[in-house]
Formats: structure tokens, sequence, C-alpha cells
């Protein structure tokens, strides 16, 4: 789906549920309507994202390169740096309601890496924290083997949340050279397909983290 498609999309959702919230607070209580929770998965066409405290100096490309590989640039407003979304990346984002979990915006972001730590380890891949970045990674302790395979970049209004994770499974990581990853100038970014030599299928994997996902946030799925 076209990036800034899937965002207006997004905001569309995340509105309507902070405008719930805000009638909510000025109702009487048989009155209050339960707000609801989102999960997007999808796939971008080649697109940039600067998050609204990144470096536009971290954007590598002319105009005319980006043209050239008819890939896309947005400055947005979550949090983080810059980031590259494309096909054979499961992009995640989950618009919650924070108040059905928990109030606490760290502890949403750990989350988040679990579930996608939990995903890698069922294909037999050591995913890990790494003390002073987000996101989830591949050998940290050995700065000269750190990789990233999922990058996280987040909103948070009154408790909802909008924009999310980007896992490497099948991603072409070429389009990395294009930007300095998330502001970081000397760690590596990887993908499943390169770690196992091999590629994924997407909606496999993307049905293991959807399971994940659940679990670690303790949530039943009603699709629609």
């Amino acid at each position: 789906m076209d990036y800034k498609a899937c965002w207006d999309y997004q905001e569309e959702l995340f509105g309507g549920i902070v405008q719930t919230k805000i009638n909510n607070r000025n109702a009487e209580e048989e009155n209050r309507v339960q707000t609801p929770n989102h999960l997007l998965f999808v796939e971008h066409p080649h697109v940039f994202t600067l998050g609204k405290s990144g470096d536009p100096a971290n954007l590598l490309a002319t105009p005319e390169e980006l043209a050239a590989k008819r890939a896309t640039y947005y400055p947005i407003n979550r949090g983080g740096d810059i980031t590259y979304h494309g096909p054979g990346q499961i992009v995640g984002y989950p618009i919650f309601d924070l108040d059905h979990f928990f109030t606490d915006i760290h502890k949403y972001l750990r989350f988040l890496e679990e579930a996608i730590i939990l995903t890698l380890a069922e294909y037999g891949i050591d995913g890990v924290r790494y003390p002073g970045f987000t996101g989830v990674w591949l050998d940290p302790e050995d700065p000269e083997k750190a990789r990233k395979i999922a990058a996280l970049g987040v909103k948070c209004s009154r408790w909802v949340t909008m924009h999310g994770f980007a896992f490497n499974v099948n991603t072409d990581l070429s389009f990395f050279d294009l930007i300095v990853p998330c502001g970081i100038d000397d760690k590596a970014v990887t993908s499943m397909e390169v770690e196992l030599g091999r590629p994924l299928n997407m909606e496999e994997v993307k049905a293991k983290l959807r399971v994940n996902l659940a679990n670690v946030f303790d949530y039943d799925e009603v699709k629609p």
C-alpha cells in the first residue's frame, strides 16, 4: 500500500479513537463508548521516512537518485530518525488505546520488540535488545558484528499509539545504503533472508508475528 495512503488511514483510525476518548470524558458513564484497537500489517513501495526528531542530512540520496530508484520520501510525525520501508518488509502499525493495556510508552516499545524476538526465535535467529537503542538486534555484544533486523518509531497521544515497527524479512537491504539508518552510522542492517540464506514465506512470518503480538499484549484477535 502507498505510504501516504496508509498514513492517512492510520490518522483516521487514530483520530477516531482520540475523539471517542474525549467524548467519553464528558459523557455520563452509561453513555461512554469502548474504544477499539487496530493492528495493520502492510508492505510499502520503496519509501524513506524521517521522524520528527531526525536529521534530514541522514538522507544521503538526491531527489534524482530517489526518482531513479522509484522511491519516495516523507518527513513524518513519529519518533526516531530516518528509515526505509519496502517490499519484503513487514511494517506493523498498532493503533492501540493503551488505557486497555498499560500507560507506559517504554513498556509498549519493549513489548513490540519482544513479539519480534519471539518470532525470530521460531526460525532459530537470536534476536535481542541493544541497551541504549530501540529495535531488535543480532550480536550487539560485538560492535563489529552488531546489526539491526527491526526498527521502531511510534507516536502516542492521549495514550493512543500509531506508527510502529519495520521488520526486515526479505527486504532489499541495498536501499539502506541511501540513508544513515536511524541516524546510526556505524551499525549494519540485516534481514531474515540474509541470516537464513533463503527467502521466507511472508504470510507465514506475519501469522507467527500476529500470534506473538496477541500473546505478549494479552489480547484476543477479532478479525474484520
